[in-house]
């Protein structure tokens, strides 16, 4: 599946209740029950309270849930990216080309893709409404490993569910998460295609270089 692709099926299923579902809430969204966020608890229970507090948050915004993307990006920014391991999601993303790059140049290509992806999530809100839910699936991994996959279900009125994987890597802060599944395809995998074609083309400049002209 091509990028547009993926980011089309994103955007259909509101599908930031992700990687950007990794938020928490803030006092602001008045009226929703913030949930405990304990990032040291089962993989399951973590992402389940960051998962929901972050969809509360859309429903009790009337600029999110108005579809407002600088709006909801604020959120995305403020709650969700202390969840998210983005120097390990870029890495993998670049493949064997971050090894390739400098240090100033992987500092400026994880800020770049760090807007990109929160460019691309908020969008992704602008399809919740105040009927989306989200359910866990059993957990199937063990709570012990160093690695594990929390399957999700996002559920829109009027519309099929769609299955979102999230994968999380335990860190000494606490777990973190590092890439997403929507309906079988990997973020990274489909990143790490698009990187290689444009650093082939244009080096790891030229890609940070397409990465911020997008923002």
């Amino acid at each position: 599946m091509s990028f547009p692709a993926f980011l089309k099926i994103l955007r259909r299923t509101g599908g930031l209740c992700l990687l950007g579902t990794a938020l928490g809430l803030s006092a602001a969204s008045a009226g929703a029950a913030e949930r405990a966020v304990d990032p040291k608890a089962a993989p399951n229970e973590f992402l389940e309270a960051v998962a929901n507090n972050m969809l509360d948050a859309v429903k009790a915004d009337p600029q999110a849930l108005q579809g407002d993307p600088a709006h909801i990006a604020g959120l995305v920014r403020r709650y969700a990216m202390p969840y998210v391991d983005m120097n390990k999601t870029t890495r993998l993303a670049a493949g064997r080309y971050w090894r390739q790059a400098s240090a100033a140049q992987q500092d400026a290509l994880i800020q770049a893709f760090t807007g990109t992806l929160i460019r691309t999530y908020s969008g992704a809100f602008t399809r919740v409404t105040s009927g989306t839910t989200i359910s866990l699936l059993p957990f199937r991994g063990d709570p012990q490993a160093d690695d594990a996959v929390v399957r999700t279900t996002i559920s829109q009125p009027n519309s099929a569910a769609i299955g979102v994987d999230y994968r999380l890597e335990r860190t000494d802060a606490g777990w973190k998460v590092y890439d997403l599944n929507v309906e079988g395809i990997w973020l990274i995998q489909n990143y790490r295609n698009q990187f290689a074609s444009e650093i082939g083309s244009n080096g790891i400049d030229g890609l940070i270089k397409a990465l911020n002209a997008k923002q």
